[in-house]
């Protein structure tokens, strides 16, 4: 409402409102500090005005630190999901890989390593393709070879894992004679076993997409020679990297084996 006439300085105008109608000089003049419209030029908020504007900034403040926080958490997440699908680690129990790996040494597995891309879709979606050129599985990164430390289910009970040297490939031919490992009929070089195996083994082929696999200390493991190769999708890695207890910190124990002594 408005105040009774008096000599009283000009009304203000209160959130953004308009002046109000009363002559404020005896010549006739609207108010002194309105526009042609009649309006009042826009003046400091008041306190309260001030306050609300405050808690907004920093309402919008604790949203952007929530914001980024968030963010920051599902990146990890995302960088821990990626990692966890290449790199897994496993602790070695049992002496069957000595005195390479000892019970209770941690590695590191590179679960990429033996990645295979199916190409049996070719058969399908290129009918005028020969495709007895093709190879049913390609390996981008490489298959396993001799001498490869890998871990794979047991074929046995899957819900093992084992660590074992890949011996024999598909299609070879094993045979354990003498205390030592032949390959399609010539002797592995196998500076890695500290002593001679002390089993036979009658000539074995490798089936295909299997490996033969086999422990350093052969006369004290469960492998291929007394249950068999393992197949390709049991497969879960390559062994890359010791990294517990820091004494046997290092690349993991693999060896190429690809040269073969004589018969």
């Amino acid at each position: 409402m408005l105040a009774p006439a008096q000599e009283a300085p000009p009304p203000t105008a209160l959130d953004g409102g308009t002046v109000a109608g009363t002559e404020a000089a005896q010549d006739g003049t609207t108010a002194a500090h309105g526009d042609e419209n009649g309006l009042a030029p826009p003046e400091a908020l008041p306190d309260a005005s001030l306050g609300a504007s405050s808690e907004r900034a920093s309402g919008m403040r604790l949203g952007s630190v929530l914001r980024e926080t968030l963010e920051t958490v599902l990146l990890a997440l995302l960088i821990f999901v990626t990692v966890r699908s290449v790199v897994q680690n496993f602790k070695v129990e049992g002496s069957s890989m000595e005195p390479s790996l000892s019970s209770g040494q941690y590695l590191l597995v590179n679960k990429a390593a033996y990645v295979g891309i199916d190409l049996t879709f070719l058969q399908d979606a290129l009918p005028l393709f020969d495709n007895t050129q093709v190879p049913t599985v390609v390996y981008p990164f490489g298959a396993p070879e001799r001498g490869d430390v890998i871990v794979f289910r047991y074929p046995r009970n899957p819900d093992r894992d084992f660590i074992k040297r890949v011996i024999a490939l598909p299609g070879d031919t094993v045979e354990i004679r003498g205390g030592r490992v032949l390959v399609n009929g010539a002797h592995l070089e196998e500076p890695y076993i500290i002593e001679n195996t002390g089993y036979s083994k009658e000539p074995t082929v490798v089936p295909p997409d299997h490996y033969y696999v086999l422990g350093d200390n052969r006369n004290n493991s469960s492998d291929s020679h007394v249950w068999g190769p393992v197949p390709r999708e049991n497969i879960i890695g390559k062994a890359w990297l010791s990294y517990w207890p820091l004494s046997d910190w290092g690349l993991a124990p693999n060896y190429p084996v690809a040269a073969v002594g004589n018969p």
